[in-house]
């Protein structure tokens, strides 16, 4: 495959596998979207030009520090806020083009797993109430005895057995990791093709997280589910999408794509390879002489004042004057990945 240019004036081909199949077409995309917000310190680019995809069945994860515009692009993908420039495209179509029909086919098809399961559900409702709210408002239930049972179903489907404790309890009544399998239960009741999920996990014990990215997991197999997962720890990303892709962000750009092993076993982009060296190694020998990256600077440029050129390149251990600090570098397709590093890809 030929280098090309894939943001800028050139768009991404179908993607291809490893084992050289070709994947079905995206459910849900960005092209070239961008958030900008207005501010009293000048307009804040949160996002600034993304074009990802989201299959059914597959995973793409989107990583990186806080404050990345993580976030904003999946707010953006779930038609929660409307991109300054851009599109977000469901199944070929721009959401601003669609009519109410289409929109609430979307409202369907994609569904938002919120980060705090303790906000995330409304404290004066039910989980039964919560979970058919969905299901009474699109028509999907013929009365109060098919919305039990559905709801009944879908907590089996999340584990929270038997079902029957759970059904008529209020959020308060339990635990962070059950109430946040109460929200993945209410997504699923729409049968969605993609599943949202915003840090998800972050919030949870470890033992619970892994219990939950299982159940997820699951739903990924044996539904069928997409899903656009956002996470900044590269550990859970390569747990959870060691199947799918890695998407890595830095101040509103993608900076390095590709399938997760790739990305995780051989970091190309300096900011990739700083943020995989700081993932804590769990066995003492693997640790042994792993150290982290030293970068030029911690600290993280301001989006009201960007600087010149690359915008990594203040803290960035390859940096070579003259070519970082002048022109941005384009996301470059290579043969294993999207690549924006003039050094990496021989432009500096």
């Amino acid at each position: 495959m030929t280098d090309r240019t894939v943001q800028g004036t050139e768009t991404a081909s179908v993607p291809v596998t490893d084992t050289g199949r070709q994947e079905s077409p995206p459910v849900l995309g960005l092209e070239a979207a961008q958030q900008t917000f207005r501010t009293e310190r000048g307009d804040v680019p949160a996002v600034a030009g993304v074009d990802l995809q989201v299959r059914t069945g597959r995973v793409l994860c989107l990583v990186g520090e806080s404050g990345c515009g993580k976030t904003t692009t999946a707010r953006m993908a779930a038609g929660l806020i409307d991109p300054s420039k851009g599109s977000v495209l469901y199944r070929g179509t721009d959401l601003r083009r669609m009519d109410t029909q289409e929109r609430a086919a979307f409202r369907r098809s994609v569904q938002y797993i919120h980060q705090d399961p303790y906000a995330s559900l409304n404290p004066v409702r039910t989980v039964h109430s919560a979970l058919t709210a969905g299901l009474r408002r699109h028509k999907l239930v013929k009365d109060r005895h098919e919305a039990r049972r559905a709801a009944l179903t879908l907590l089996e489907r999340v584990d929270l057995t038997p079902a029957e404790d759970y059904l008529d309890k209020y959020p308060h009544q339990m635990s962070g990791g059950q109430r946040q399998r109460v929200s993945v239960a209410r997504a699923l009741a729409m049968n969605p093709e993609v599943i949202i999920a915003d840090e998800s996990t972050s919030m949870l014990d470890v033992s619970i997280r892994i219990s939950l990215l299982n159940t997820l997991g699951a739903l990924r197999d044996d539904l069928g589910v997409g899903f656009l997962f956002i996470t900044h720890d590269l550990a859970v990303a390569k747990y959870f999408a060691w199947e799918g892709e890695i998407a890595v962000m830095y101040l509103g750009k993608v900076v390095e794509q590709g399938p997760t092993p790739h990305i995780v076993n051989n970091p190309q982009h300096p900011y990739t390879q700083a943020l995989i060296s700081a993932v804590c190694e769990p066995d003492p020998a693997l640790a042994r002489g792993k150290d982290p990256i030293p970068l030029r600077s911690a600290e993280i440029p301001d989006l009201t004042d960007l600087p010149p050129g690359c915008d990594f390149h203040p803290r960035c251990p390859l940096y070579t004057p003259g070519s970082c600090d002048t022109e941005r570098p384009p996301l470059v397709r290579g043969p294993e990945r999207l690549l924006a590093c003039h050094v990496v890809n021989g432009q500096g």
